[in-house]
């Protein structure tokens, strides 16, 4: 397969980063989103989301004439779906937004077309859309190839890992397997693993929820220590010296659209089985409203020995260090929290300039009014600030 047209649909965290080195390596790519503003955003070779290095990658494709974008898809080759997959209710999976891409492009298709999803999704995903399609274009049932093929990047460095993690990769049939393992073939330079489409939905969460897992046991003992008065960043790195233990850093709980979210579609669809992986997301969450408690209760014991109000500087929004992802981020939920129940707060978040709802503050203007400052992501700015004569809580490692 030599540089087929291919149409992306959802520019967001993966699906712009994603059209982006797809359009560095000659494919002709044609990004949709359902917002104009994102769409008129990257026509100018702009980008609307915090990535290192992205701004210029998507700079240079769209000038080079290799990457466009629009509202509606067009005919192509390939068909790619990036768009959310959060929950709904009681941690349902809400497919609405695959479903709403399946059937915009489906009008599109023609006989030897690939449609492949990228999205996170429940197991049976890939071959229920593909049903969708055959419902919807009977003429073309058995004579267009279906995939799924999970990202697994890290933001901060999704441009390396695109090109060089490793990918599953999973047909609703071998062929539907051999014609995306060649399409991704043209711009990874990891290896392809091949499997079936329910295999490789599986592998996405199971990656996620097991990295959940091992949160979860760091914030347990985080808790734990608390109590028994034992500096938990000392117990880790000691625990750590035995050669067969890698216990990782607690934090404020568990952000983001893949940790937190992934292994509820375990839930849902296994609620007898997926015991442990259930126990985990419910101590991650729990861990949250744990930190809340802590800054209440210093508050509480502030106002009740100086006779004032406190105020309380929250440091960092984003779900993880040094990114501008606020997506079911525990930090925010923690100034969220605060703020509604009527505490006096200052949030800073270096990586974004406005929230809708919350007033962001610089980093010397909040530290100057705060009584208590409280750390709750690891960013890089944070590290060396000075701060005398405050009530400092930091539920990160402060280095």
């Amino acid at each position: 397969m030599k540089h087929p047209k291919t149409v992306m649909i959802g520019l967001g965290y993966i699906g712009l980063p994603t059209a982006a080195v797809m359009a560095n390596n000659g494919i002709n790519v044609i990004g949709v989103d359902v917002s104009e503003k994102v769409v008129k955003t990257i026509n100018q070779g702009k980008i609307h989301i915090v990535e290192p290095s992205l701004d210029k990658l998507v700079n240079k494709v769209v000038q080079d004439g290799y990457l466009q974008a629009t509202t509606k898809p067009v005919v192509a080759d390939v068909y790619l779906i990036a768009v959310p997959t959060p929950f709904k209710g009681e941690y349902i999976p809400d497919l609405s937004y695959v479903e709403s891409a399946i059937m915009s492009l489906t009008p599109f298709l023609a006989k030897g077309n690939l449609v492949i999803i990228e999205s996170t999704s429940p197991v049976g995903t890939t071959k229920k859309m593909q049903q969708i399609i055959n419902d919807n274009r009977p003429d073309l049932e058995g004579d267009f190839f279906m995939a799924y093929c999970p990202e697994r990047v890290l933001p901060g460095n999704v441009i390396y890992e695109l090109e060089h993690n490793d990918r599953a990769i999973g047909g609703v049939n071998e062929a539907s397997t051999k014609k995306a393992q060649a399409f991704y073939g043209l711009f990874v330079k990891g290896e392809l693993h091949a499997t079936n489409a329910q295999t490789a939905e599986m592998t996405k969460l199971v990656e996620n929820a097991s990295r959940d897992v091992q949160i979860a046991f760091a914030n347990e003992l985080s808790m734990i220590a608390d109590k028994a008065d034992i500096n938990v960043w000392e117990l880790i790195t000691l625990a750590n010296k035995h050669p067969r233990v890698n216990i990782l850093q607690p934090g404020t709980g568990v952000g983001g659209h893949c940790i937190a979210v992934d292994p509820w579609f375990i839930v849902n669809s296994f609620p007898e089985e997926a015991r442990i992986i259930r126990s985990a997301r419910e101590i991650n969450n729990y861990k949250t409203e744990w930190v809340i408690e802590k800054i209440k209760n210093t508050a509480i014991k502030f106002e009740i020995e100086s006779k004032k109000k406190p105020k309380i500087a929250c440091m960092g929004l984003a779900f993880k260090p040094n990114i501008d992802d606020l997506r079911e981020s525990p930090a925010l939920y923690v100034t969220q929290s605060l703020i509604l129940q009527g505490f006096d707060v200052f949030p800073v978040e270096p990586n974004i300039k406005e929230h809708e709802h919350i007033k962001i503050y610089t980093i010397d203007d909040a530290i100057e009014k705060a009584d208590i400052i409280v750390y709750l992501v690891a960013h890089k700015e944070f590290i060396n600030i000075e701060v005398n004569h405050k009530i400092v809580l930091a539920f990160i490692e402060k280095k």
